[in-house]
């Protein structure tokens, strides 16, 4: 089987792509028979916003945070479009959270918010797979959110210039059915303050993932849904669960 990593547009040289020789450019629907997508992006880190949704603070029982809740997802964890979500039976309760997914073109350190743009090389979609009754239990974030297969990516990035942001919305469905729906108009925190946080502490590598958190609506998955996650211009993030072994 060929394995492959698509992106609607080529991509600059010298930028993320050069980690990888097999990245290949188009549309979808050109995809080959017998291959199978790759993640959009090989991060060395994925770093992720919480609570960066005032609604999902506030279903989670949670206060809106005064600046960015930020924590990791190791790469271990990531997979892509058409790859299964193992429901780990160490949990009981694991939810979907769909989020935009921002991937960093050059390397980011002290980034000004009015200069995030020139670091970024394109937008994604991200679901951050959560055993949200291990995230409870434990206090930290670490272990419900850094389970093996817990951070798909995909199906595809689409390059920053390319991109319309303002329009984007966030949509997640659960086998057919619409669970999430809000514009990333309502983050707290937009992408460039994100940047700005996370590059004032943290230097940001060609390729590394920002999920910029979720909007209301999660809940919770079991072994046979389907999750898709929806960013009209970028495409579907479609996961089916499945039992651990």
């Amino acid at each position: 089987m060929k394995i492959i990593r698509y992106s609607l547009n080529p991509l600059t040289p010298g930028t993320a792509t050069d980690f990888d020789p097999d990245v290949r450019h188009g549309d979808l629907s050109e995809l080959p028979a017998g291959a199978r997508l790759l993640p959009p992006c090989a991060p060395s880190k994925i770093v992720c916003v919480g609570r960066n949704y005032a609604e999902h603070a506030k279903e989670l029982g949670n206060e809106v945070p005064a600046e960015p809740l930020i924590f990791l997802k190791p790469p271990s964890s990531l997979i892509a479009s058409g790859d299964a979500i193992v429901y780990p039976k160490l949990s009981q309760r694991v939810d979907f959270e769909g989020e935009l997914g921002v991937v960093i073109g050059k390397r980011a350190r002290n980034v000004a918010s009015a200069q995030a743009g020139e670091y970024i090389l394109g937008y994604t979609c991200v679901n951050d797979v959560t055993a949200r009754d291990l995230q409870k239990k434990d206090g930290q974030w670490t272990r419900g959110k850094g389970f093996d297969t817990f951070c798909a990516v995909g199906p595809c990035m689409i390059k920053r210039e390319d991109a319309d942001l303002k329009s984007f919305r966030v949509r997640t469905l659960v086998n057919g059915e619409t669970k999430q729906d809000a514009p990333i108009a309502d983050m707290l925190f937009d992408v460039g303050a994100i940047i700005a946080y996370v590059s004032a502490f943290m230097t940001l590598e060609p390729g590394d993932l920002i999920a910029t958190g979720t909007p209301p609506g999660v809940g919770p998955l079991q072994p046979g849904s389907k999750v898709q996650i929806e960013i009209a211009g970028i495409g579907v993030l479609e996961n089916t669960v499945v039992a651990q072994e």
